[in-house]
């Protein structure tokens, strides 16, 4: 039986595979498959994995997919999930690597819950530019059956380190929950619908997987439409959650994640990433949030957020001094835009 499928899309990450795949020959969980996703990369990362394995005990735990064209990293990832065969399914980018007792740590305190629907570790972010690694934690919450309180508590504090946690795939399978096909946000996403959709969650209060900040990575490249995409995942994630009849029993949850990760992240995405950025840019994104969230001052989480008020304020009522203090603000917290 396999007990955990772990997917990985690959584009142009030669310099760093073989290090992630050594991390995944040296797991001591044995009974795992490891599905790399071949998306069309300009390099020969995929041919560096297939040498790696060769004459290694787990090669038949490795199996190598190529979809018909580029997908881009979230929907490859969706292209594997139909072929896992884990009882739980995992996510590893790359170009990251992860510790070798990650998966068996994981799946085992997610059995000795009852087998939840998720289990969860710390991530390590680690700069390529000399900064010192940084921890980065989930919120912490009991083990077992999630009431509504600890599901709203998780919801409107979690952070989207997506690649920590490992999925039932039952669950997965069963909501249809997948990554969108904007290329943008889709970890967002991917775990909102999962916590959606969870009735039980365990954690590892360790740091187990290595996330590298590096230039030229997806999350670190300027892109001025980026925003564009953003929006269009959160767009999609309402209408998702929506169809599947749970948006109301969550929507001032879902509503506050759309706010901060949708709304306010899509215009410091935009500001950032600009290098003229418009007033005229910033009062569309706003009014795309108006859509949705037509109501949003009367959410409880949004008014008990002093920060996320005066940045609203600030973009509604003064432009202006929104493109002088929002980059101030990105650089001061290290966010990544």
């Amino acid at each position: 039986m396999v007990k955990v499928s772990v997917i990985l899309p690959v584009y142009g990450v030669a310099e760093y595979i073989e290090k992630c795949a050594q991390s995944l020959l040296d797991q001591t969980l044995q009974e795992m498959e490891f599905i790399f996703v071949d998306d069309h990369g300009p390099d020969n990362s995929i041919e560096l994995v297939q040498k790696m394995i060769a004459d290694h005990p787990r090669k038949q735990q490795f199996v190598f997919l190529k979809p018909e064209h580029n997908l881009g990293a979230g929907m490859a990832r969706t292209y594997a999930i139909p072929r896992a065969q884990g009882e739980y399914i995992a996510f590893v980018d790359s170009d990251d690597w992860i510790e070798p007792d990650m998966f068996e740590l994981l799946y085992n305190e997610a059995k000795r819950q009852g087998g939840v629907d998720l289990c969860c570790c710390q991530i390590l972010k680690d700069f390529t530019d000399g900064q010192p690694s940084e921890v980065v934690k989930n919120p912490d919450i009991p083990s077992g059956i999630m009431s509504a309180e600890t599901k709203k508590y998780f919801l409107t504090h979690y952070v989207s380190l997506f690649s920590t946690f490992i999925y039932k795939r039952q669950m997965i399978v069963e909501n249809e929950i997948h990554f969108p096909e904007s290329r943008s946000a889709d970890d967002s996403f991917f775990i909102t619908s999962a916590l959606v959709f969870a009735n039980s969650m365990s954690r590892v209060d360790r740091p187990l997987y290595h996330y590298i900040l590096r230039p030229g990575s997806v999350t670190t490249t300027k892109d001025s439409i980026k925003y564009q995409k953003r929006l269009a995942t959160f767009s999609s994630l309402m209408s998702y959650l929506k169809s599947k009849g749970v948006y109301e029993a969550n929507k001032d949850e879902i509503d506050f994640i759309y706010l901060k990760k949708g709304y306010l992240s899509s215009v410091f995405n935009y500001i950032h990433n600009s290098l003229e950025p418009r007033k005229a840019i910033i009062e569309e994104i706003r009014n795309e949030m108006m859509q949705y969230v037509p109501d949003y001052k009367r959410n409880p989480y949004f008014r008990k957020n002093t920060s996320l008020r005066l940045l609203d304020w600030m973009i509604h009522n003064c432009t202006w001094l929104a493109l002088k203090i929002i980059p101030i603000y990105i650089k001061k917290t290290n966010q990544v835009v």
